[in-house]
């Protein structure tokens, strides 16, 4: 008989650790499932402190800031669709982990696919080796392989993993180029703005002072914008300090737990942006709770992990609430619908889904309707911002223009009548 250290979650999603005896792992997974333990971590003794010492020389040799920085989603993206391939079509996982390994052009992935060559070679499942990596494989990744590992269909779990990195990749794509254009516009104008007030408009106003006199009357918007260039070159260190200090100020606030459930429930009151938001969470999070259902996760743990990745602390307590419900033996939809922060769409498909016990297939056409909102909004934005912010450029280099020619066009009228 051999001893097991073991991580299991109990019918009540608590997480409970120990150790048990059994002949092998298989045996020691399945006594742990017939007293009513979901097996998460089941790793013998003997092999426990060798395996966190190996954890350990992994990331000295990788460390997780680094790791973080350099492995992009998109590469992640494309490593889970070529090992999903390569062991849907027989290739053994260790093999398949060497090829790509051999063939990442990313270094850091590279030494990560190493590190995982490595782990499952002395002994320790796919998912196991992933949670060597918490940097770059989440929760989310983790337990869908658990999961696939413990069901026999990995293959099947990768697929899902695949399809899920993609559209999560699709959308952060879409939203990222649509922000692109206006905060490019934004910054040039400001920069033409700030350089005009520095350079241009002092020389004017010395011009005018040469042909009118000094303390001559000039016309209003002129004045204003001499004015506004004073002010601009007498306070844009301060103003710019004061704008720093109010930023700092707000990331400060932010990690603290009211002040980031605050911001939070602003972000999701904004005109335009909030239900841009609020879909753009409900559609991620719907998808990921229907995937790790798809692929065998029990419902308590796969709540926790949406929970953790909802992006939005008003939607993680939502799901919260939604899981204390589903621990006390209710259903999703009371609680869904309680939170007041899910539409009645939602509310409504989810309620069919748990009547007709086909749950995880409603959560993903959910998201896959949610997803569809955020392009057609995202879209709606863009063809909006676009002109508007060529409007405001416009305005900003136009009103500058008028008040520096407003008194030349005087001074030439006057000669000219003279």
């Amino acid at each position: 008989m051999q001893r097991f250290n073991y991580l299991a979650t109990d019918s009540s999603g608590r997480e409970q650790r120990g150790v048990v005896e059994a002949n092998d792992l298989s045996e020691a997974q399945l006594a742990l499932q017939q007293h009513g333990l979901v097996p998460r971590s089941v790793v013998p003794a003997a092999e426990a402190k060798n395996k966190k010492k190996g954890a350990l020389d992994i990331n000295l040799k990788m460390p997780s800031f680094f790791v973080s920085k350099r492995v992009k989603p998109k590469d992640l993206m494309v490593l889970t669709r070529q090992l999903a391939t390569l062991v849907e079509s027989g290739l053994p996982l260790l093999r398949g982990l060497r090829i790509l390994a051999k063939q990442s052009t990313v270094p850091a992935l590279r030494r990560i696919l190493q590190g995982m060559c490595e782990s499952v070679e002395g002994g320790s499942n796919f998912s196991e080796a992933l949670a060597l990596f918490p940097k770059v494989f989440d929760d989310l990744y983790v337990n869908m392989a658990k999961a696939g590992e413990a069901a026999g269909s990995l293959e099947t779990s990768l697929n899902r993993l695949a399809e899920f990195l993609e559209k999560a990749q699709k959308i952060k794509s879409k939203v990222k180029s649509a922000m692109t254009y206006p905060i490019v516009v934004l910054v040039v104008a400001i920069t033409m703005a700030g350089g005009l007030m520095v350079t241009v408009i002092p020389k004017f106003e010395k011009l005018f002072e040469d042909m009118l006199g000094k303390g001559a009357k000039l016309p209003p918007l002129t004045q204003f914008v001499v004015n506004l260039a004073h002010n601009f070159m007498d306070y844009s260190l301060p103003i710019a300090g004061a704008i720093f200090l109010v930023v700092v100020l707000v990331r400060m606030i932010n990690k603290t737990k009211g002040g980031h459930y605050f911001f939070d429930a602003v972000k999701l009151r904004l005109p335009g942006f909030g239900p841009l938001i609020r879909k753009s969470s409900i559609g991620r999070t719907t998808r990921t709770l229907g995937t790790l259902m798809q692929s065998g996760v029990p419902v308590l743990q796969a709540l926790d992990i949406v929970r953790d990745t909802a992006g939005n602390a008003i939607i993680a307590k939502a799901y919260q609430n939604i899981h204390e419900a589903v621990k006390e033996g209710d259903n999703m939809t009371p609680a869904m619908e309680a939170s007041k922060q899910f539409p009645p769409m939602v509310v409504s498909m989810v309620d069919v889904g748990e009547e007709t016990g086909a749950l995880p297939e409603m959560l993903n056409r959910v998201a896959n309707t949610y997803d569809g909102e955020v392009d057609d909004a995202v879209d709606a934005m863009t063809s909006i911002i676009e002109p508007l912010m060529i409007v405001c450029l416009a305005v900003i280099v136009g009103t500058l223009v008028i008040a520096m020619f407003q008194p030349l066009m005087s001074i030439i009228g006057t000669m000219s009548g003279g």
